[in-house]
């Protein structure tokens, strides 16, 4: 089989793209900055109709090498024409994210995107147990994914039951975590994070926008009815761990695992992806100046 080789236009690239779709018989790959509340779909929509606007054609074959949930950002690799042919292949390199995680508390889909269930203690939590505790990520061998997952079960996505109130029962994959490291227990990392209340009449249509259709994960629905107020959770501390991974890890099930490993809970509150396989996110284009060209 003839090896493939797209022609890769990240932010470094000087030479203006061809008009003609024709001068790319390999295919491209777009490394791009995912923005904060965007699934990846949107990404695929929005640069797809860019794309067709800016060939002269509606004949073009897109796709991502990889999901970002809305709640997160950074790299997503977007593959164009005979570059899709690589999806699967660049889906399964190793992968780099930055993470932050709120302790002392847990959630039903171990991100923002419920309120939280759940309070535990963190006063007995040290600088020496959250070093061990972010090593101990690396021993896993498997994970049990969250049933707020795009997990199929029967053909099903599992956050679609889930959503639904149907008890889901999902089995542990195997993953492989090759690297951790604590990076600060608060600090600036590029991270965004929802807060709740902010848009909620935007955010509840949105959901069941994406219900309805069992795309993406969709945006977040900041519910009220929380064990603790917004100003209180914005106070609860945090870790900001950095993980390299195997394909199919969930970072938010490494939180729930996380807050295991310390005697208390977490779930995870901020996620930017900061590489995959050969691609770095500060290589990739910003979509705001990728739509100027």
């Amino acid at each position: 089989m003839p090896i493939i080789q797209p022609v890769v236009i990240d932010k470094h690239c000087t030479a203006k793209l061809e008009r003609d779709l024709a001068a790319y018989p390999q295919g491209i790959i777009f490394p791009v900055d995912k923005p904060y509340k965007w699934t990846s779909s949107d990404v695929v929509r929005k640069i797809k109709y860019a794309l067709r606007n800016y060939f002269g054609t509606k004949n073009i074959k897109i796709g991502h090498a990889g999901t970002l949930d809305p709640l997160a950002t950074g790299l997503l690799i977007i593959c164009v024409g005979k570059a899709t042919k690589l999806s699967e292949a660049l889906q399964a390199e190793k992968k780099e994210y930055i993470a932050e995680f709120t302790l002392g508390a847990t959630t039903p889909s171990f991100d923002r995107e419920h309120p939280i269930d759940a309070l535990y203690p963190t006063d007995h939590i040290t600088p020496d147990s959250l070093q061990s505790a972010v090593a101990q990520l690396t021993a896993q061998t498997e994970q049990l994914p969250p049933v707020f997952s795009a997990k199929y079960v029967n053909g099903t996505r599992s956050y679609f039951l889930a959503r639904h109130g149907e008890e889901v029962e999902l089995k542990p994959s195997p993953i492989k975590i090759y690297a951790t490291e604590l990076l600060d227990s608060d600090g600036d990392w590029g991270l965004e994070r929802p807060s709740y209340g902010c848009d909620a009449e935007h955010n509840t249509f949105m959901v069941k926008k994406r219900i309805a259709s069992q795309e993406d994960n969709p945006l977040p629905l900041y519910t009220e009815n929380s064990l603790l107020t917004p100003e209180q959770i914005n106070a609860l501390p945090r870790a900001v761990v950095r993980i390299e991974c195997s394909k199919g890890t969930y970072i938010r099930s490494v939180a729930r695992d996380f807050g295991l490993a310390l005697g208390s809970g977490a779930f995870m509150s901020a996620l930017r992806r900061t590489a995959s396989g050969g691609f770095r996110v500060e290589d990739a284009i910003n979509l705001k100046e990728f739509f100027k060209f």
